[in-house]
């Protein structure tokens, strides 16, 4: 068993084109997002998967590894899947994952992503046998974020498994307001772990009703049947979307390097 960490980054971006080099505290965006994911010590490789040549020539500047993979994917989760599988041709191992390899999806805009969240799911994954693949929520702590289509929450059963993921507001409560002291309201953080036998399956399978309704992928996972566990977290994760997040985000990474 190997558990590899993958970086999806592409070049293109509505809101902020070429945002994976953006510069940020005197390096891309890209290498912040490498180097923290590097620190989760459950890895044993952390790939980059890109589409794009000036994206992997600033992964290896900055010492990381990166893999291209086709501009044609149709999702993220297909580019994680290419990546593994190209890396392992490349260097000669074998041609695909193995079924009991662990797959780790760690988005290519979160540089202050807490290794400590990319090893609780990697090391859910590789001890609980029983999960096809793991994923991270936090607490809804706002009704605005609860009503928001942006902010994708998640009903949980009571042993932490996804029961459903949603734009909407879920669980409703019929009568009243949303209680955000209760426990109930938590929002889907976007990093994902797969067991290798059941990311091959999942790439097989085209889009359902469901995710293309309302634009998430995991709901194909459960269209599928798929055990989705998920870890919990106080972090709500610093993403950046926008040029003006990426001012933000490095002051934060400044002042964190200085501390």
């Amino acid at each position: 068993m190997k558990t590899y960490g993958v970086i999806p980054s592409r070049f293109g971006s509505s809101r902020f084109p070429g945002k994976p080099l953006a510069m940020l505290a005197g390096k891309p965006l890209v290498a912040w997002v490498v180097e923290a994911v590097r620190k989760a010590g459950a890895l044993d490789e952390v790939l980059v998967a890109t589409d794009d040549e000036r994206i992997a020539d600033a992964v290896k500047a900055h010492g990381g590894k990166a893999v291209m993979t086709p501009s044609e994917l149709p999702s993220g989760t297909d580019r994680v899947a290419c990546a593994v599988r190209t890396y392992l041709a490349q260097t000669a191992q074998k041609g695909d994952f193995s079924d009991d390899d662990v797959i780790v999806n760690v988005q290519g805009d979160e540089p202050l992503i807490d290794p400590a969240l990319v090893d609780a799911l990697a090391v859910k994954m590789k001890t609980e046998a029983k999960w096809d693949m793991a994923t991270a929520v936090t607490p809804i702590r706002s009704a605005a974020d609860f009503s928001a289509k942006t902010v994708v929450k998640v009903v949980l059963d009571r042993n932490d498994g996804a029961m459903y993921f949603s734009r909407a507001p879920i669980p409703c409560r019929r009568d009243g307001e949303p209680d955000l002291a209760g426990g109930l309201l938590v929002r889907h953080l976007g990093i994902y772990a797969y067991r290798g036998a059941f990311l091959k399956r999942y790439i097989a399978e085209p889009p359902c009703e469901l995710e293309k309704t309302e634009k998430l992928e995991q709901l194909r996972a459960l269209w599928m049947g798929a055990k989705i566990a998920v870890v919990r977290t106080e972090d709500e994760g610093v993403g950046v979307d926008t040029p003006e997040d990426a001012v933000r985000v490095e002051k934060l990474l400044a002042e964190r390097s200085h501390a």
